[in-house]
């Protein structure tokens, strides 16, 4: 049992993380809809994808 506690972690882990960037899309997808411009999300976009 104490080998799959590390499992389990990084599963939760993984799971919050994915919330939280899906979180963040979502929030920068409203804000660029307000603006109008679909450049900066593609601009963005990469700039995450580097970051990352």
């Amino acid at each position: 049992m104490p080998q799959m506690a590390p499992i389990w972690w990084t599963t939760l882990f993984t799971t919050f993380l994915i919330a939280f960037l899906m979180t963040g899309m979502l929030m920068y997808f409203l804000q660029t809809k307000k603006s109008g411009s679909m450049k900066t999300i593609n601009v963005e976009g990469s700039g995450y994808n580097l970051k990352w």
